[in-house]
């Protein structure tokens, strides 16, 4: 983003608009952590501001300050098309491509709004005015803080706005220990600690909070994971019955991908969780080093990503998806062997 961006954004927001800050579907902690911090800065600018959401988010990220003024648009459609419509801006956060968002992908096309976007995942599509797009960025909420500094206003952060964006650094660098983790990164946190995030509360409310079939439900994964030598590779399945054995909630799957990547000698990682609802098998990637599971992930499963971190869909069986996952490996081998 380039200071004449800059300039006409700070111009923009100079009077009173109404604004509506968007996620991706299935929001994760860097997702709501991102609007909600930009969410409560905009508000101190004296801005109208709603964040809706294209659907429920985990009960972890629940307690992050401002998360009972989010709207939820598959269950409160009626109210977010009317807030859409009738808004001067609209940030999309997280995501870089419409169809992210699910079932709001239409009405976000068709708004007249001016869109502004902030992201740092792979190749951007072009439907915003403004564009503040960075892939070395560790996470949107790091970005947040660079736009605020950008617009010149980081004394505006407060211990409610430090906290939101505390929460999605942490959760996409893994508690700081992925690539993406930069100096930089260390830099912004610990202004943000400052400001008053408290990070010792923080971890605690995302990472400290399982319940008892959660926990069941990771001892199934994990009796389900299985290991590839030759290609360096691990993968786990849940089926549908597996998450209704264990009382399934919304995010009780995050990171159990990562118990793959952990094991010595293993560069990629992967997920497979049945969705009869959805009809398709949701799948996560992670790797090592070089090794793009966002390339893999667009390639062969209808998704993408970052380098390390990738998310993708089939619309075959559980044991197709799997199968056809293993006999892609081979091709590339020689790159998951040179890691």
């Amino acid at each position: 983003m380039n200071k004449q961006d800059i300039a006409s954004i700070k111009q923009l927001l100079s009077n009173k608009k109404k604004i509506v800050i968007v996620p991706h579907k299935n929001p994760d902690g860097d997702a709501i952590g991102s609007t909600l911090g930009l969410f409560h800065y905009l508000i101190k600018g004296n801005h109208e501001v709603s964040v809706i959401t294209p659907n429920d988010y985990p009960k972890f990220l629940k307690w992050i300050p401002g998360n009972e003024t989010i709207l939820k648009y598959d269950t409160q459609t009626d109210v977010c098309k009317a807030l859409i419509e009738k808004a001067d801006i609209i940030f999309t956060l997280d995501f870089n491509a419409f169809h992210r968002t699910g079932n709001m992908e239409t009405v976000l096309e068709s708004s007249n709004a001016i869109k502004i976007m902030i992201d740092h995942h792979q190749a951007p599509d072009n439907y915003a005015k403004y564009t503040f797009s960075d892939i070395t960025m560790s996470s949107t909420c790091e970005m947040v803080y660079h736009f605020i500094d950008m617009l010149g206003n980081t004394k505006m952060i407060d211990s409610d706005i430090a906290t939101c964006l505390y929460v999605g650094i942490m959760t996409d660098t893994g508690s700081f220990r992925f690539r993406s983790t930069t100096s930089k990164t260390h830099t912004i946190v610990s202004k943000l600690i400052e400001h008053g995030a408290n990070n010792n509360e923080i971890h605690n409310n995302i990472y400290d909070t399982n319940s008892y079939e959660r926990l069941q439900l990771l001892g199934c994964a994990l009796s389900n994971l299985r290991i590839i030598p030759e290609s360096r590779a691990a993968y786990i399945t849940l089926t549908q019955d597996e998450l209704q054995k264990y009382d399934y909630k919304k995010g009780d799957t995050e990171g159990v991908v990562n118990y793959g990547l952990s094991l010595n000698g293993v560069v990629l990682a992967a997920i497979f969780i049945e969705d009869r609802n959805e009809g398709i098998i949701k799948i996560s990637l992670r790797s090592k080093g070089n090794f793009s599971v966002n390339e893999m992930s667009r390639a062969h499963f209808e998704g993408g990503g970052h380098t390390n971190a990738a998310g993708g869909k089939s619309h075959l069986s559980l044991e197709k998806t799997v199968e056809k996952f293993i006999s892609i490996l081979p091709t590339y081998n020689k790159a998951l062997n040179n890691e």
